[in-house]
């Protein structure tokens, strides 16, 4: 199946009626029911989608994405379809309105065709921790696509839409984006609207988004971007906003994030990430090393402080209301409890017990408040490294995509796949993935950090990048 025309290009053929939005939606399904064996979508929202394509057909809606299909994880609240999360817990669930995102998308005419998988809750690096199925790597079937948005990044890279969404709340975009070879970008935090996505830890979630390019990228934040009533921690969108990019690597001063090229990066990753950054050099960026000491404390601080969000964003899913429910309880507490034990999986499991455990009494201080405090000193450490340069750079994983089943019975191995991601969600930073060339037939990618708020020039830094690596 030939590659997707850019986004922009796309709409632009809907709205002048070169093509109609019903052939997009038909191809977009015609693709994910072919490549089926890769278990990237939980649910397709066919029906909603061929009557949505049929309204911008008939000039309802020729918005800026008029007519271009698209897919959301499956923690995404989307008429159409469940919202399972990949969990038991929530099968059932058919969500009575739409994340904010969503709307926003769907006022422009982009029409949801399908929902992706996931690690269970987001609780993940690998799509293993699905309830439901393993998403395959779109490079080579018997390895992972990275995760937790494992099935929106093998998706893009399958083919099966233009673009589609995730969630980065340690690196569940940019880690499943260089996996499986496409661009994710995950944005300062607040930029985009979180009302109406599954919470996994609300101090730490973002929107992500994935394409085959930074331009397509772009686009599609430019939509999502900005302030929501309905998510009190939104920032307001920059006035410029995040299209019509400009600008080279010409004076930019890049710093290599000196603790990440260290130990424990594979060598054949090593050597594509220096190979990129020698390229922006030729490019003309101004390229330095640069040290955040506290950054090998990232991941133990991260699995402090997001299990602790978890257990108590979790707690809301009892049986009692809406997804599963035991149905043989005897009482109310038997009730929840026989719920809560059949309805979540082990990992869920596991970061409700962690978090529980730092938040009780007597262990707050010792781990929970040591823990904000570091976080604390990452911030203010990333706030001094940007005043020293522009951009900060290093590789997303320090493997490329590892075998199917390989970490799933180590839980600490697949926590230490987001080693080089956890920092920027934790300082709220935003930070992009584009790949930069193959290891062994892999996907490699190149991640690129801005200081907060500074989303438009992380994206032009990306594509001049992207440019130079091409």
């Amino acid at each position: 199946m030939a590659a997707w025309e850019p986004v922009a290009e796309i709409a632009a053929k809907v709205r002048s009626g070169d093509l109609k939005a019903v052939d997009l939606v038909e191809r977009s399904l015609r693709a994910i029911a072919e490549k089926e064996e890769y278990k990237a979508i939980i649910a397709v929202t066919a029906d909603r989608a061929r009557e949505r394509a049929k309204q911008v057909d008939e000039g309802q809606n020729k918005g800026r994405l008029a007519g271009v299909p698209f897919i959301a994880k499956d923690n995404f609240l989307v008429f159409g379809a469940e919202a399972t999360a990949a969990s038991n817990i929530l099968k059932g669930f058919n969500p009575p309105y739409q994340s904010s995102v969503i709307e926003k998308l769907e006022a422009e005419g982009a029409i949801c065709v399908a929902k992706a998988n996931l690690d269970a809750f987001a609780h993940g690096a690998s799509t293993e921790n699905s309830d439901f199925f393993t998403t395959l790597n779109p490079h080579d079937k018997t390895r992972v696509p990275g995760g937790s948005s494992g099935g929106s990044a093998a998706s893009v890279a399958l083919e099966m839409a233009p673009f589609a969404l995730g969630t980065d709340t340690g690196g569940s975009t940019r880690q499943p984006a260089s996996f499986s070879g496409v661009v994710g970008y995950k944005p300062t935090y607040g930029l985009m609207s979180r009302s109406g996505i599954v919470a996994m830890g609300s101090s730490l979630d973002v929107v992500g988004t994935f394409a085959r390019d930074v331009k397509d990228a772009s686009l599609i934040i430019d939509v999502m971007a900005g302030r929501d009533p309905l998510d009190a921690t939104t920032i307001e969108r920059e006035e410029k906003g995040y299209i019509d990019l400009s600008g080279d690597l010409k004076g930019k001063k890049v710093g290599i994030i000196k603790e990440y090229m260290g130990d424990g990066l594979a060598e054949d990753v090593r050597g594509q990430i220096e190979a990129a950054v020698a390229k922006m050099k030729q490019a003309g960026a101004d390229v330095v090393e640069v040290s955040l000491p506290s950054v090998p404390l990232a991941l133990a601080v991260y699995y402090i402080l997001c299990p602790a969000e978890v257990s108590s964003n979790l707690s809301r899913y009892d049986g009692q209301r809406y997804g599963y429910s035991y149905t043989d309880a005897k009482d109310l507490s038997e009730s929840y409890t026989k719920s809560r034990e059949f309805g979540f999986g082990k990992e869920a499991k596991r970061r409700i017990m962690i978090g529980t455990y730092v938040l009780s009494s007597g262990y707050y201080d010792a781990y929970y408040k040591k823990a904000q405090t570091v976080r604390t000193k990452l911030i203010h450490e990333f706030d001094e490294a940007f005043k020293q340069v522009d951009f900060l750079v290093g590789p997303v994983a320090p493997t490329t995509a590892f075998k199917i089943g390989e970490n799933a019975n180590n839980p600490l191995a697949m926590y230490l796949a987001d080693v080089m991601t956890v920092a920027v969600n934790l300082a709220g930073v935003p930070g992009i993935s584009i790949p930069c060339g193959t290891a062994n037939g892999l996907p490699v990618g190149l991640q690129i950090i801005a200081p907060q708020r500074a989303d438009r020039a992380l994206l032009e830094i990306a594509m001049a990048t992207e440019g130079v690596l091409a």
